[in-house]
């Protein structure tokens, strides 16, 4: 739970400074495409500096081992997910965009539940709590704009909380060996976090390349190649590879579930950096309330999974 809280933390950089390349007209399709472009730069250049350069190689024959299976598991945890939340900071502020994505939580028991596995029936009711935040904060963005810019806003987000969990449940289940329809990767290189983020990272490109031919995006702006960069160490390669280390940690299905849950952390974390940096409002009454309401949610999930 330490370890997820801490990923909470860095991964709020993505939210806030998503929010800055907007405001700054930076098209959506660089702020997603140039991040993985950039965490694979810094991933493959971390391994070469500290001299691990036949590790990195291993990495790289096992991407070709089982291209398909990273492909896919890439396009949907890394790609699909980022892409809808790039898409989304543009229509609505960092911290309603963090306080919608924590529809992830409700996604995760229902793409665990897809798996196969069984998840407290406590822990799917109190998700609701959660939900009904959500609800409240897209409501203040209603209240201060247009229904259809909240629409542009949560709908791309929902589908990104579904797809994010499907990708890292993908990746857990192929280590795990468990499900017929995963392939088995039991190489020693996904022990490293660092190599499975790389993997993944790969992996995204397919879809980069399939976007980039459907929405001819015009040339990035300087100071959105410098914020993606910003974003790729600081959420990309620390923060996903805390999280994918907390989720590893985990040895039942509640336990991976509590470890998504910490990603709530990111609304306070982004409230905070959007007020801070980015001269941001504070939220009215409603939106704290739901802040309030998707937090007390998030305890007592994790109340519901230390009693079960």
């Amino acid at each position: 739970m330490l370890v997820g809280a801490l990923a909470a933390l860095f991964f709020s950089s993505t939210f806030v400074l998503n929010r800055a390349m907007s405001l700054g007209g930076g098209p959506w399709f660089w702020t997603a495409a140039l991040r993985y472009g950039w965490m694979i730069v810094l991933l493959c250049g971390g391994y070469l500096l500290l001299g691990r350069g036949r590790a990195l190689a291993d990495i790289f024959r096992l991407f070709a081992r089982h291209w398909r299976f990273w492909s896919l598991t890439g396009s949907i945890g890394f790609g699909v997910f980022y892409a809808l939340l790039s898409f989304a900071s543009a229509f609505a502020p960092g911290w309603m965009v963090a306080t919608t994505w924590q529809t992830t939580i409700l996604c995760t028991p229902l793409v665990l539940r897809l798996f196969g596995h069984r998840v407290p029936t406590r822990a799917l009711v109190l998700t609701v709590v959660i939900f009904g935040g959500v609800v409240m904060v897209n409501l203040e963005q209603v209240r201060l704009g247009s229904p259809a810019a909240v629409l542009l806003a949560a709908l791309p987000v929902l589908v990104a909380a579904f797809a994010y969990p499907l990708g890292n449940q993908l990746l857990w289940e192929a280590r795990a060996g468990t499900h017929r329809r995963v392939p088995r990767i039991t190489d020693p290189a996904l022990g490293d976090p660092f190599a499975r983020v790389l993997l993944l990272s790969l992996g995204s490109l397919p879809l980069w390349l399939v976007l980039a031919a459907l929405v001819h995006p015009p040339p990035p702006t300087g100071g959105q190649v410098l914020n993606t960069a910003l974003v790729a160490l600081l959420s990309g390669v620390i923060a996903t590879s805390l999280f994918l280390y907390a989720r590893h940690l985990a040895v039942s299905p509640a336990q991976l579930a509590a470890a998504d849950c910490t990603q709530a952390l990111e609304v306070v974390f982004t409230l905070a950096g959007e007020v801070w940096l980015l001269g941001g409002a504070l939220p009215s009454p409603l939106g704290w309330a739901g802040l309030a309401l998707t937090l007390a949610g998030l305890l007592l999930y994790l109340r519901a999974q230390r009693i079960a």
